[in-house]
């Protein structure tokens, strides 16, 4: 057996050294050298070898989706058309998204290590997206300006914001766009484009070892699965190579590596993903597949942290909020809701050096209704015990405390 060790140069330049075995006739070692640049920037005869257009087009469609949910002129068919766009159709503002035969219900709860087999799930899921939808429409567009009470839908001022919640408390806008950081963002780079199911798919390592590209492309297919990944992470940064100068360029996962990054408890989070993408794929240029999957691995485990800890620290910022003389209900609601939907997203996290995630749907389905159960009003009758609970369960799981996450 050959046995790898590798370090990092001044050059930014990994040396990977395989020892030969007894059994080798040529009694030579075989030297691997990886060229890992300073940005994230792979060219192939001068030209790039990066693209990820299809998950900065998804990126925009989800932004404009959420935009219609707080417009009550919409309906529940126009906001699922959107959801689920058809090529040529005229269901977003941009000219260019109507265009694409891109959408998000195709590729919400769909990476192949996780719903491959699992159909039944993948269903369930994409009909928690569309009954957000329909509540949106139904429950809270009906009493677009009724004041919000215990049982009733409306509105509730928040200082100078407006929030609209169902009569639980629920803002399904919040619902749906922390549940699609998961379903759709963390589900597909994680537990697809980064799975070696899809990396090696077919003759994927014989012709990226070949440097065999796509046709008509300058990057081969391996080489562009990774950043695809990658793109839906940094597919709104203004430079994607540096995308760590930019974060909070969308309203998805870039956003919240950057609220984990601003937390003292958590920071350095952004580059070790960053240098992570950055490695592995400089791995694949240089055929190096072990490093390439040791990256991905460092990738799961810290992009899995993005839910687990906002939805603690949701739970908390709204469990201070509630213990005031005068509670701010459209305050703690709407953190409620944020938390609502990153606790939804466990379900796609996924635990290194496993196939599975950190929290099962089912696990994940459990804490939801622990949220919801301790009244028949929801949000409205939620006691501090009772997040204080959640919370300890969420951050046992990850290695992390409460108190880091609140802060």
């Amino acid at each position: 057996m050959k046995k790898a060790l590798f370090t990092l140069a001044l050059s930014s330049a990994i040396v990977l050294t395989s020892c030969s075995s007894d059994d080798d006739a040529s009694g030579m070692d075989e030297t691997i050298t990886i060229d890992n640049p300073v940005s994230y920037s792979f060219e192939r005869d001068g030209e790039s070898t990066v693209s990820f257009s299809g998950q900065t087009t998804r990126i925009k469609m989800a932004h404009e989706l959420l935009t219609n949910f707080l417009d009550e002129s919409n309906t529940a068919e126009s906001l699922k058309a959107m959801f689920a766009h058809d090529d040529g159709a005229a269901d977003f503002e941009d000219a260019d998204l109507n265009a694409s035969d891109k959408n998000l219900r195709s590729k919400t709860a769909a990476s192949v290590d996780y719903f491959y087999a699992n159909t039944t799930d993948q269903t369930l899921i994409r009909a928690d997206f569309e009954s957000w939808i329909e509540g949106q429409v139904n429950e809270v567009f009906a009493n677009w300006n009724v004041s919000a009470a215990a049982g009733i839908a409306g509105q509730l001022a928040d200082g100078e914001k407006i929030r609209y919640v169902n009569a639980k408390g629920l803002e399904y806008n919040q619902l749906f766009a922390k549940g699609l950081i998961g379903a759709l963002m963390t589900d597909q780079a994680l537990n697809n484009y980064l799975s070696p199911t899809v990396l090696d798919e077919s003759s994927n390592r014989t012709d990226n070892d070949a440097g065999t590209v796509l046709e008509g492309k300058s990057y081969t297919d391996m080489e562009h699965k990774w950043d695809e990944a990658y793109g839906y992470v940094y597919g709104l940064n203004a430079d994607a190579s540096d995308p760590n100068a930019d974060l909070g360029a969308d309203n998805f996962l870039n956003e919240y590596i950057g609220k984990l990054e601003e937390d003292a408890d958590f920071a350095g989070i952004a580059d070790d993903i960053f240098q992570a993408f950055k490695l592995g794929r400089a791995a694949i240029v240089a055929g190096d597949y072990g490093v390439r999957d040791a990256q991905a691995e460092i990738i799961r485990e810290k992009i899995s942290l993005v839910p687990a800890v906002r939805g603690v620290f949701y739970m908390q910022r709204a469990k201070a909020t509630l213990a005031d003389e005068v509670p701010n209900y459209a305050s703690a609601f709407h953190a409620l809701s944020e938390a609502y939907g990153f606790i939804y997203s466990l379900r796609f996290t996924r635990k290194p050096g496993t196939d599975a995630p950190y929290f099962s749907k089912a696990e994940s389905d459990e804490l939801l209704e622990e949220l919801m159960d301790d009244g028949a009003n929801g949000l409205w009758d939620l006691k501090a015990e009772t997040i204080d609970e959640i919370s300890e369960d969420i951050a046992e799981r990850f290695g992390f405390t409460v108190a880091q996450a609140a802060d």
